[in-house]
């Protein structure tokens, strides 16, 4: 309590800068996960999915970020053991930031696209393991957290596959494709306003104090969804067929269609992104905020503020702005080629998969999600469609960024242990 009474506000600034730099690691590194299908399937510029997710993405963060920030803070680890020391729990926190941080940095520099949600997880799971004792972590919660990394993706590729095949059916393999994405691309437009809507008021809202019954949820829902469908079918009216584009590509015109309806489900993904992600930033800030708030106090009930979530939308937002261009470039186009269609498909089952996830509190990995829809979405035109190398890639860095996030973080607790006292 001493060490909490005496360091409070420089532990609280602390925790700030390295949630900054947290959020900001996942601007740089895992928002590319969000936008790249759109801007590899050319339905957008680097520029344009810049400022969709600018406003996305901070508007997931402040509007439903609250119930997987909840995991992050108080589900991994069990409270009850830092009663005593507090202090410990405060250093463990701070080292997780920092080292997840740290491994985004390095992983967005070389262009890898690696888990935020892995790097966070896996370095609260090594400091309290390590730091403090096996018996901190709350395996089973662990154990749940890794059965969804696994169940996520799949769910995301199966939505993606059945998606892709329905658009097959009812548009691609027909004989008039472009009439029928005009009559038919509204209903998916509605979808996507009716999934993202729907998840976003029964769960996202509570710590904003706004709270609906089921039947005024769905009928807000439905109503969001209307708006979006009726938003972009006066778009789609603009499109004229052409029949000089398709003379090199017979779905040319068509795949214009399919380009307004990719800039609807990039913000609905952005939005997904921002309500997931912003926990892995924000979870250890609030619980390092609660215990110094409540002078040691562990497991005081507190509510969320406001200004955390602010804090690490803003990080994503700048991290975005800075350094994700990167990452976006070479996210949209390796692993699969991408036209509007495909990405659509790909991007509306990882955005479904993930403010499902975001909404039951399971916080998934964003990047793991994407790249199962995208193989889904391949795996409709046939294996020959996908890159299995950079898969390939894909995958070990998902393998290296456990134990990165949980050897630095425990180097870090034992510093932080040193500096300010054990």
């Amino acid at each position: 309590m001493e060490i909490i009474a005496n360091y409070g506000n420089v532990l609280i600034i602390l925790a700030i800068v390295f949630g900054v730099f947290m959020a900001w690691g996942i601007g740089a590194n895992d928002v590319a996960n969000a936008m790249g299908t759109s801007v590899g399937s050319g339905a957008v510029t680097i520029k344009q999915a810049i400022i969709i997710a600018v406003i996305f993405e901070f508007a997931g963060a402040i509007l439903a970020g609250g119930e997987v920030t909840a995991t992050i803070r108080k589900g991994i680890l069990d409270a009850a053991l830092f009663t005593n020391e507090p202090h410990l729990l405060v250093y463990g926190m701070l080292a997780s930031l920092l080292a997840a941080g740290t491994w985004l940095l390095i992983a967005s520099s070389l262009g890898w696209p690696v888990s935020t949600t892995h790097s966070i997880v896996g370095a609260i799971v090594g400091f309290g393991a390590v730091g403090v004792g096996v018996d901190a972590v709350d395996w089973n919660q662990v154990l749940k957290i890794v059965l969804s990394w696994v169940a996520s993706p799949v769910l995301a590729g199966i939505i993606s596959f059945m998606l892709f095949r329905s658009l097959q059916t009812l548009i691609i393999d027909t004989n008039d494709p472009f009439d029928n994405a005009k009559k038919y691309v509204p209903y998916y437009m509605f979808l996507v306003g009716f999934i993202v809507s729907l998840v976003t008021i029964l769960k996202g809202l509570k710590h904003v104090g706004l709270s609906f019954d089921l039947f005024t949820s769905y009928s807000l829902s439905a109503g969001c969804g209307l708006i979006v469908a009726l938003f972009g079918t006066i778009l789609i009216r603009r499109i004229h067929f052409n029949p000089d584009e398709n003379k090199d590509f017979y779905y040319a015109s068509m795949e214009r269609v399919f380009g307004v309806l990719m800039i609807i489900t990039a913000a609905a993904m952005a939005f997904a992104h921002g309500s997931n992600d912003v926990a892995n930033a924000i979870g250890p800030l609030a619980a390092i905020y609660s215990v110094i708030e409540s002078g040691g106090v562990i497991g005081s009930k507190s509510a969320l503020p406001v200004w955390i979530l602010l804090v690490g939308g803003a990080g994503i937002v700048v991290g975005l702005i800075t350094y994700g261009h990167k990452v976006i470039a070479t996210i949209g186009t390796r692993i699969t080629h991408l036209t509007p269609s495909r990405g659509f498909a790909a991007t509306l089952a990882a955005a479904a998969t993930v403010v499902i996830a975001s909404g039951t509190g399971i916080p998934v990995s964003t990047t793991q999600v994407l790249v199962g829809a995208v193989l889904g979405v391949g795996l409709a035109r046939g294996m020959a469609a996908l890159d299995t190398r950079v898969i390939n890639k894909i995958f070990l860095s998902w393998i290296v960024t456990l134990p990165a996030g949980a050897l630095m973080s425990i180097l870090f607790f034992f510093t932080l242990k040193g500096v300010f006292g054990a």
